[in-house]
């Protein structure tokens, strides 16, 4: 059994729950930006957890079923599939994802998982590393494998479409917040940048400045970091973040808004709160 890649839109990337527990060894965690959808996807066809599915910013993805499938589609909510909800596509039938309403990432699980390499214990791309199976392209033929249990009975999953205007994110202070302002991330209101991508949400506004100078030896990195380059523009960090970095880390998000940045799209607003995890 397998998908034909038609079309791919600006970038569809294989990705399950990433390389966990290897950034001792160099290696970036990856995985989907947005976990909570990407769980989902995978839950309403059926599939074990870790399943691989695939990810698509802002939509455009065509595939055709080769034979007869279960899919589900969750996150960033496009015209052309039912979303968050399981939906049979038919020998030869092609399922087409326009451009989202809200949101950025939508989620696309097949009942059985996408049976793509497995690298270092996951399939997901990394674009930093380049870990994991290549960007997808129109052509691609992808297997589909047998990670999965009984279907969950569920027609439908009640879930809110990503937030389409200002976004508040919650953070706790970082490592090196004393080298800025108190509250200082509290007081600048952002707008996401089109140079973000799934390393980091890159944001534009007015320059965070510090209060002391100096370099700072490499540090480990986490998945949420904000951290805060030359420019004063902080950078929050999503699935292929770095492992290490030399810049000063002035915050953590929440790691209940985590997958709330995974969708923000170029242009829209967002602002700090500190507020506990």
């Amino acid at each position: 059994m397998t998908l034909a890649v038609l079309e791919t839109g600006p970038l569809a990337t294989i990705q399950d729950r990433g390389r966990v527990g290897l950034a001792a060894l160099g290696v970036p965690r990856s995985g989907a930006c947005d976990q909570r959808s990407y769980e989902l996807a995978n839950r309403l066809v059926g599939n074990k957890p870790g399943a691989a599915v695939i990810e698509v910013t802002f939509g455009g993805l065509a595939l055709r079923a080769e034979a007869e499938v279960v899919i589900a589609a969750t996150g960033a909510p496009c015209a052309g599939a039912p979303l968050n909800a399981p939906t049979t596509l038919r020998e030869g039938e092609v399922l087409r994802l326009g451009a989202p309403r809200s949101g950025l990432r939508t989620y696309v699980a097949v009942r059985g998982g996408i049976a793509v390499p497995s690298v270092l214990g996951s399939r997901a791309t990394d674009l930093l590393s380049g870990l994991g199976p290549a960007p997808l392209r129109a052509g691609d033929v992808l297997p589909i494998g047998t990670e999965q249990g009984a279907m969950p009975g569920v027609d439908l999953a009640a879930v809110a479409d990503p937030a389409a205007g200002e976004v508040v994110v919650r953070v706790t202070p970082g490592p090196r917040a004393d080298w800025f302002a108190p509250e200082a991330l509290r007081g600048q209101a952002y707008t996401v940048s089109s140079n973000s991508n799934r390393i980091g949400v890159r944001l534009d506004g007015t320059p965070l400045v510090r209060r002391r100078e100096g370099e700072l030896p490499s540090e480990g990195m986490a998945l949420g970091a904000i951290q805060v380059p030359p420019s004063g523009l902080p950078v929050i960090f999503l699935a292929d973040h770095p492992v290490t970095g030399g810049y000063p880390v002035i915050a953590y998000v929440a790691t209940a808004d985590l997958d709330l940045c995974a969708q923000v799209r170029p242009g829209q607003p967002l602002r700090f709160t500190t507020r506990s995890q």
